[in-house]
């Protein structure tokens, strides 16, 4: 788990500026994802290739086949599809920060000039320096949504087109050096299976999630339309949508 120490700060600072269903999306790709991924697949997937066994003795055949089963291993594949689908929310993270600091800007120089009175027409913080996720912080909001959207269908689709999603114990290979057609049987056929309809899951799970904040965040906006002339608040997140 040291290696996603990084990754993690990261996404845990983005929690402050997200909504209480991008919290739960959050939750579900630390626990569901990156903990099991670091504390169970990663042991599961440990012999892959040393424990396959295949019915020929030939130099290098063995090799050829599981290359030829698996382009990616399963867990490099999920490591990936991890890191690819938390970089739009890292992006948005930077975005929040340079709005934060224009802002944080705009405040000090109001402070200086004795107009603490115009600090109420910050635009995205409030007096104490709380975001609200509004105006361009709301489009890049939605836009850190849709691309993780398009990234979670493409790594299921992906999956599905590289060894779908069910793994079979017995694996048949006729390329190069082997002599004929070559039957290798992988180890521990079903519960790597079990991961794999896990992992499959819990990026539904996410892609629901997203797709939930991005209908949340529109209600959010239209009723706020509807209610234009009163203030801003805080929602239970300390952090309300607005146009």
């Amino acid at each position: 788990m040291g290696d996603w120490g990084f990754l993690s700060k990261l996404l845990n600072k983005v929690q402050s500026h997200s909504t209480v269903i991008g919290k739960v999306w959050m939750t579900v790709l630390f626990v569901f994802r990156i903990m099991v991924l670091g504390a169970g697949v990663e042991k599961v997937w440990g012999d892959e290739q040393s424990m396959m066994v295949c019915d020929t003795t030939r130099r290098g055949c063995k090799n050829v086949c599981y290359n030829q089963a698996f382009p990616i291993s399963h867990v490099r594949f999920w490591v990936m599809q991890i890191i690819f689908v938390s970089t739009p929310t890292l992006v948005y993270l930077a975005h929040v920060i340079h709005i934060m600091h224009q802002e944080e800007k705009i405040r000090e120089k109001l402070r200086e000039n004795d107009e603490t009175k115009d600090l109420k027409a910050l635009k995205y913080t409030n007096e104490k320096g709380k975001v609200f996720i509004r105006g361009v912080l709301f489009r890049s909001y939605i836009l850190n949504l849709v691309v993780r959207i398009l990234l979670e269908l493409a790594f299921m689709i992906g999956q599905y087109y590289l060894y779908g999603f069910v793994l079979q114990p017995k694996l048949e290979c006729e390329a190069y050096p082997c002599h004929g057609t070559v039957e290798c049987f992988m180890s521990r056929p079903r519960e790597k299976t079990i991961f794999i309809i896990f992992m499959l899951v819990v990026s539904c799970v996410s892609l629901l999630l997203n797709v939930a904040e991005i209908v949340y965040l529109i209600c959010a906006r239209v009723k706020s339309r509807r209610t234009q002339g009163y203030p801003p608040t805080p929602a239970m997140t300390n952090h309300k949508t607005f146009c």
